[in-house]
C-alpha cells in the first residue's frame, strides 16, 4: 500500500489568474505533495508561479507574513538567488509561457493544518520560457493558524491549461 493518498485533482482548462485548491488539509495527514504538471498560458507573456495558502474561513492569506528564497539555474547564464521577506506571497516556484512550452513543479508542505506551528514548503520545478530553467524555493507563512487549503497565483498573465494534485503524505507506524 502507497504512503501518498490522492486528495484532490484539479484541471485548469481556462484563462485564469489564479486557483484555489480548497479543503484538502486536514489532521489526517503533516506533510502534503503537490504537483502541477504541463502549466502554461494562452498569451505571449510571462508569467510568475506563486503560492498562498487559505485559512480555515475559507480566505486566501495576503497578509505580508510569508517569507521565501529561491534559486533559479538558466541553461544560457548563471544561477540567480532570489529572496523576499515579509511579503503576500511566497517567491516564484517558476515560469510560465506561451504553449506549448509549460512548466511542471513538486512543492512538499509541512504542518499546515496545525494551528500551533508555522506552515513550511520546499518546491522544486522545471520551465521553459524561451530558456530552459530549474527552480529551487523554500518559503514559510509565519502565522499559527490553521491552513486548509491554497492558492496558486499567476503574475502578469492567465493560466491556460495544467494540472494539479494534491496527496497526503501517510506515516505508518
Amino acid at each position: 500500500m502507497s504512503n501518498l493518498r490522492l486528495i484532490n485533482e484539479t484541471e485548469i482548462t481556462s484563462d485564469v489568474t489564479s486557483v484555489d485548491i480548497t479543503d484538502v488539509f486536514s489532521a489526517d495527514f503533516d506533510i502534503y505533495k503537490v504537483t502541477m504538471n504541463n502549466v502554461s498560458l494562452n498569451s505571449s507573456s510571462v508569467a510568475q508561479i506563486r503560492y498562498r495558502f487559505i485559512n480555515a474561513s475559507g480566505s486566501v492569506v495576503s497578509a505580508s507574513n510569508y517569507d521565501s528564497g529561491q534559486l533559479q539555474l538558466s541553461s544560457n547564464a548563471s544561477f540567480n538567488q532570489n529572496r523576499e521577506t515579509n511579503t503576500t506571497r511566497t517567491e516564484f516556484i517558476s515560469y510560465v509561457d506561451l504553449s506549448p512550452e509549460s512548466s511542471s513543479s513538486t512543492t512538499y508542505m509541512f504542518n499546515p493544518y496545525s494551528s500551533s506551528s508555522y506552515t513550511f514548503l520546499i518546491s522544486q520545478a522545471s520551465s521553459q520560457s524561451g530558456v530552459y530553467y530549474g527552480h529551487k524555493m523554500i518559503a514559510v507563512l509565519k502565522q499559527t493558524a490553521s491552513m486548509t487549503g491554497f492558492n496558486v497565483l499567476a503574475t502578469a498573465s492567465a493560466l491556460a491549461s495544467g494540472t494539479i494534485r494534491t496527496y497526503g503524505l501517510r506515516v505508518d507506524s
